[in-house]
């Protein structure tokens, strides 16, 4: 159990150096009053404020500003985070790929073509994905084909207070 814990610091010390280097200077993680029908832990986006929730109790929960699919490309629903990823490679989803077919099959972690930023979280389905992304002027607008965007600080801090198996609720 300690080299798993000792594992998960390194990683998140080294996420955050690297965030640190390329993020905007604020996060948008902010302390609001809150209330959903939902357990603490659970994730609750609505899109149409483009506004990502961690419930942290029955009265609280942190809120981020993201960017959230464009208008036929927003989905709601409930799903669990099944992977957690750092520095992820991005392979262009079929539709994507379909609008800009000159895109490669892989792009890899650090590209500027690479919208995954510094780490995501995949969604069960296998479809979406809450991750960071190489154009912070995109959190805050409709621009994606369904995936969450946040900032790359943003994306570190909700990766370290959540794990596999987290429920997301998604709401328009």
């Amino acid at each position: 159990m300690g080299s798993f814990a000792t594992l998960g610091a390194i990683l998140l010390t080294t996420l955050s150096a690297y965030v640190g280097a390329v993020a905007p200077s604020s996060a948008s993680g902010a302390l609001v009053a809150f209330s959903a029908d939902v357990a603490p832990g659970t994730i609750v986006i609505r899109t149409g404020e483009r506004r990502l929730y961690l419930v942290l109790d029955d009265r609280h929960a942190l809120r981020y500003v993201v960017g959230v699919g464009r208008p036929r490309s927003q989905w709601s629903g409930t799903a669990v985070i099944d992977g957690k990823y750092v520095r992820p490679n991005w392979a262009p989803p079929a539709l994507v790929k379909r609008e800009q077919p000159d895109l490669p099959d892989v792009i890899a972690s650090g590209s500027p073509g690479n919208p995954m930023g510094v780490a995501a979280m995949t969604l069960s389905g296998g479809q979406y994905a809450i991750h960071g992304t190489n154009d912070p002027n995109s959190v805050g607008g409709f621009v994606s084909h369904g995936c969450i965007r946040m900032y790359n600080q943003d994306i570190t801090d909700l990766f370290a207070r959540v794990d596999l198996g987290t429920t997301v609720v998604v709401t328009r």
